[in-house]
């Protein structure tokens, strides 16, 4: 199954300049799966409410989706992006997948970074969808560091975990390393580059690095932290079915969640 990652910075607040960046890239590639960053069509450092309230988007049937799924239905192949969705007086930072046949589902960030908390209300629940050649689940961004959040798709038979990103902070390649072995399965990062510096003294500097790693903590590829990039790989998703540790130990079947504390 190919898959792909496109890492580039997102123009703040243009919505229509950042999607013709995007489908002219898209359109020159011959891939099965396309992983976008985090809020990849508004960019990510909202100064209000009312900003939030242009740029975000009902979900499925607005302008973002339906331009997503013609490219979809084009290239034949299936996406996952974040986008800011709009949902009656609710706000959420969501990722959308789309197929060669439209819209499948939408996924809302569990757990908000910083001022994401003042803007956007939280997910509630994980999930995961089978577009035949895979089973997809989605997390966003600080989502990585919850190990329950990768678990929970594990256990629901996400085989690839799609990771729209936005990263500040420096740990979280590393850490989509365990994330992958301890559940095995593939995780594909994809990240920003670039710099927003829309609140006083509180820059942000988007780390890059966008990353796919095997079911067994290989990093298949790693893009630069400043490089804009579309990288594919071949991944062999039948690696994400075996979840043997050794002959005798299982990573499911060896759990014994009644000793956890919740």
């Amino acid at each position: 199954m190919k898959t792909a990652i496109y890492q580039f910075a997102p123009a703040f607040g243009a919505k229509e300049k950042n999607l013709q960046k995007i489908e002219k890239t898209l359109l020159q590639t011959d891939v099965d799966l396309v992983v976008l960053p985090e809020l990849c069509t508004t960019g990510y450092q909202f100064t209000s409410q009312k900003e939030l309230d242009d740029l975000a988007e009902s979900i499925p049937g607005s302008p973002t989706v339906e331009s997503w799924s013609q490219l979809c239905q084009k290239k034949g192949f299936h996406l996952v992006a974040g986008l800011a969705e709009k949902d009656g007086d609710q706000f959420f930072n969501s990722a959308v997948l789309i197929g060669p046949e439209g819209y499948i589902g939408t996924y809302r960030k569990v757990h908000l970074f910083l001022d994401e908390k003042k803007w956007f209300q939280s997910g509630c629940s994980f999930h995961v969808w089978d577009i035949e050649k895979a089973k997809i689940g989605i997390m966003i961004c600080f989502d990585w560091i919850f190990p329950e959040a990768a678990r929970s798709l594990a256990l629901q038979g996400a085989e690839i975990i799609c990771h729209p990103v936005n990263l500040v902070l420096p740990y979280c390649q590393d850490a989509m390393i365990t994330r992958s072995i301890e559940n095995r399965v593939f995780t594909v990062t994809a990240n920003r580059i670039g710099i927003e510096e829309r609140v006083k003294d509180n820059p942000l500097t988007f780390t890059g690095g966008s990353q796919i790693v095997d079911p067994k903590g290989q990093r298949l590829f790693r893009l630069g932290a400043k490089v804009e990039a579309f990288q594919e790989m071949d991944i062999h998703v039948t690696k994400a079915r075996d979840k043997q540790i050794t002959a005798k130990n299982h990573i499911f079947y060896d759990r014994n969640p009644k000793v956890y504390q919740s």
